[in-house]
C-alpha cells in the first residue's frame, strides 16, 4: 500500500482551523444537506475562505435560515440555497440541468441514517437510494462542470458504520433479506467509498480528484431515527471492541465534525490525492478486528468499485 497521507490536523481540529490559510475567492461550491449538522459548518468554512457556496436542501425555509446565518457570520454574500432531494431522480437532473459554469468542489455531505424500511416511489431502498444513487446520479451529471473547473474536487461523506456491511450486490434493496436499518446504512457507506475508487480511476484524465471520509461521531439531526438507548449502546459497545480505554466513540462538535470534509474540499496538503479515505484529518490505515477505525479493505476494492458504478448506471436507468 502507498504512503498514508497525514496532515498537522487530527480529530480536535476545526473546518476553520483547517481552512485558515485557504483562499477560495473565484472558486465555486456545493455542499448537499447542508441545512443541519456537519453540512453548515462545512459550507460555513467554504465561505468563510472566500467560496461561492451553494447548500442544497429539501426544506427552503430552513436553507435560508442557514444562508443568512452563515453571510452574517463570514460576510460572504455569495452563499445561495437550491432544492434538491436526492432520493427523486427528477429532483436531482432538475439540479444538474439547472447548473451552469464551472464547479469546484462538490461535498456530498447529506444522509440518512438508520431509517426505518422505507422504499422510494422506484421501490429503492431510501438510505441506499439518498446516500448513493442520488450523489451517484449527481456527480455523474455534473462531471462536465467538474471538468470545466480544473482542478476540481468531490468530497464524498461516508462513515465508520462502512465496517458494518459490504455491499450486497445480490441483494442491495432487501427484497430477498430481512430488513436491517444498520446493515442498510452500512452498505451505502461503503459505497460512498467505492465511488470515490472508481470516479478516480475514471475522471483521471479530467483532473477530477474524489475521496471519501469519515468525519467521527456528531450529535445532529442524522441520528433522527436513532433513540439515545441506541447511541448510548453503541458507544459502550464501541469503547468494549476498543479495549475499554477510552477509544471508543468520542463525541466532535459540528465544527470539528467538518474538519475533514473542508481538508478534502479545499486544503492544498491534499493536492493531486483521490480515491482514498480519511479520517480524523489523515488518511485512514487499514481496518484492524474488533476495532471502528480505518478502512475496510472491501471499501477499496477495485473490481467492487467498477461493479457498483455499472449497477448504479444500470438502476438509475431503470
Amino acid at each position: 500500500m502507498s504512503t498514508l497521507i497525514t496532515t498537522p490536523f487530527s480529530a480536535t481540529s476545526t473546518a476553520a482551523e483547517v481552512l485558515a490559510e485557504v483562499d477560495l475567492s473565484g472558486r465555486r461550491a456545493v455542499v448537499t444537506g447542508a441545512s443541519s449538522g456537519i453540512g453548515v459548518e462545512t459550507a460555513r468554512a467554504l465561505a468563510s475562505a472566500g467560496a461561492q457556496v451553494t447548500i442544497t436542501v429539501r426544506d427552503l425555509d430552513a436553507g435560508a435560515r442557514v444562508a443568512a446565518d452563515i453571510t452574517a457570520s463570514t460576510g460572504n454574500d455569495h452563499v445561495t440555497v437550491a432544492p434538491l432531494d436526492l432520493a427523486q431522480p427528477a429532483s436531482v437532473a432538475a439540479f444538474v440541468n439547472g447548473w451552469q459554469g464551472p464547479l469546484h468542489i462538490l461535498v456530498n455531505n447529506a444522509g440518512v441514517m438508520a431509517a426505518p424500511e422505507t422504499r422510494t416511489s422506484q421501490g429503492w431502498e431510501l438510505q441506499f437510494a439518498t446516500n448513493h444513487l442520488g450523489h451517484f446520479a449527481l456527480t455523474t451529471g455534473l462531471r462536465p462542470a467538474l471538468a470545466a473547473a480544473g482542478g476540481a474536487r468531490v468530497v464524498s461523506v461516508s462513515s465508520s458504520a462502512h465496517l458494518r456491511s459490504d455491499v450486497v450486490f445480490d441483494d442491495i434493496h432487501f427484497l430477498a433479506r430481512p430488513y436491517e436499518p444498520w446493515s442498510a446504512y452500512g452498505q451505502s457507506k461503503t459505497a460512498n467509498v467505492l465511488f470515490a475508487v472508481e470516479a478516480t480511476r475514471r475522471w483521471a484524465d479530467d483532473g477530477i480528484a474524489v475521496n471519501a471520509l469519515m468525519p467521527g461521531g456528531i450529535r445532529t439531526k442524522l441520528q433522527r431515527h436513532v433513540t439515545d438507548a441506541e447511541l448510548e449502546r453503541l458507544r459502550a459497545q464501541s469503547t468494549a471492541a476498543a479495549g475499554g480505554g477510552g477509544g471508543g466513540i468520542s463525541w466532535k462538535t459540528p465544527e470539528q465534525g467538518a474538519s475533514t470534509s473542508a481538508l478534502l474540499a479545499a486544503s492544498p496538503l491534499v493536492d493531486g490525492v483521490s480515491g482514498r479515505y480519511f479520517e480524523d484529518c489523515n488518511e485512514a490505515g487499514p481496518n484492524q478486528p474488533g476495532t471502528r477505525t480505518g478502512v475496510a479493505d472491501y471499501a477499496l476494492d477495485p473490481r467492487s468499485a467498477a461493479l457498483l458504478w455499472d449497477v448504479s448506471l444500470a438502476t438509475l436507468a431503470g
